[in-house]
């Protein structure tokens, strides 16, 4: 199989779906790997390390979509990329299609196979190729949160902790997942008084065990949301329904009751964001304001540290990638569930009930598709 990488185009976005092992590891099946030239220059890999593993340099982004049968991305294709789709393509990336239904329309109006990293699942419920990710955002959130909570920035000027005599910054983190979790071990790091909320008590007692009670487990509830939210320097939203829109847990009456210059980072905007005002940003514009606080809604967050975030996502997609170009998506679909709950857009239909859910649109069953 022909397998093209694209150059991200997404603002500030430096990752790349693939490392030189990855073009190793397809090359040694048999497949022919093409990666645009400079796509990896962001997260430090040259055109010549992609060479030197048996990939092809293709000069532009038009040429690398057309020479793909699967295109590997990092990021959901934007406007300007919409004229690559077709429909004997194959799709593999992120595509967070239930809050972006422009690109849903683009993808189902090419007739595109789009299958989503991040509804790829595992039978325990565990997403493999949204972890990863998470567990950057989640790291991140603090540390940008911490930085807007400066008064230069705008915020409260309020450190995170460690000085005796002084109560420490009060963070609190909606969902106890893979990114609740990275965001509470960082902030708990930065002397923080962290708390998790989340509805699942399973997660709420593993943070006890993992963190020995230094870190709050409360049960989400409306009024406990609510509750912890007026009281807080800062909120991370990282709560996330697989393939469906985030639920808006944070009203905008709410931050309005909040401490001024106060800090919201909403980890969980790919997927509409879990705060009622969140809107998306970049990283050259990353803030704005509603009443008085900040909120950081940047959508590709882990492309700020993309040595770390290209290897990692290259560690969790390459194995599916492999199934993919050696047995065809049908196949590697039919032979592995995960694989399959991943399909999102096939022959001109939505085949993911959050993302049909999203838009009111008919979802076609996955075996249909298949059969």
């Amino acid at each position: 199989m022909r397998i093209a990488v694209p150059a991200e185009v997404k603002n500030h976005e430096y990752r790349v779906a693939i490392t030189p092992v990855g073009v190793a590891e397809l090359a040694s099946h048999g497949h022919e790997v093409y990666v645009q030239s400079g796509a990896g220059l962001g997260s430090g890999i040259s055109d010549q390390d992609y060479v030197a593993q048996g990939a092809r340099i293709l000069d532009s982004a038009a040429d690398t979509w057309a020479t793909g049968e699967l295109v590997l991305k990092v990021k959901e294709p934007v406007a300007s990329e919409y004229g690559y789709l077709r429909d004997d393509l194959l799709l593999f990336t992120y595509l967070h299609l239930a809050a972006d239904r422009p690109l849903t329309e683009a993808l189902l109006n090419a007739g595109t196979t789009g299958i989503a990293y991040e509804t790829v699942q595992l039978p325990n419920g565990l997403l493999p190729l949204l972890y990863p990710m998470s567990e950057v955002a989640g790291c991140l959130a603090p540390q940008v949160g911490a930085h807007a909570l400066l008064k230069a920035q705008g915020g409260r000027g309020v450190l995170m902790g460690c000085v005796g005599g002084v109560d420490n910054a009060k963070v609190v983190i909606l969902g106890g997942g893979v990114a609740g979790q990275n965001a509470a071990n960082v902030a708990l790091g930065m002397g923080a008084d962290v708390t998790i909320l989340d509805t699942d008590l399973d997660k709420l007692r593993m943070s006890f065990w993992r963190y020995e009670n230094r870190v709050h487990g409360v049960v989400s509830t409306r009024l406990s949301v609510r509750e912890h939210v007026l009281s807080a320097d800062m909120v991370i939203g990282t709560v996330l329904i697989p393939g469906a829109k985030a639920p808006k847990l944070v009203t905008n009456e709410m931050v309005a009751a909040m401490k001024p210059g106060s800090v919201l980072v909403d980890v969980a905007i790919d997927q509409g964001g879990c705060f009622e005002d969140s809107h998306p940003t970049t990283h050259d514009d990353p803030t704005f304001t509603v009443h008085g606080s900040t909120f950081y809604c940047v959508a590709n967050m882990p492309g700020a540290v993309p040595n770390t975030s290209t290897w990692a996502l290259t560690n969790a997609t390459l194995a599916y990638a492999v199934q993919l170009a050696d047995k065809g998506w049908k196949r590697a679909c039919r032979e592995h569930h995960p694989l399959a709950l991943g399909l999102n857009t096939a022959r001109g239909a939505v085949t993911c009930p959050g993302v049909a859910d999203a838009f009111g649109m008919d979802c076609v069953r996955v075996d249909e598709v298949l059969d």
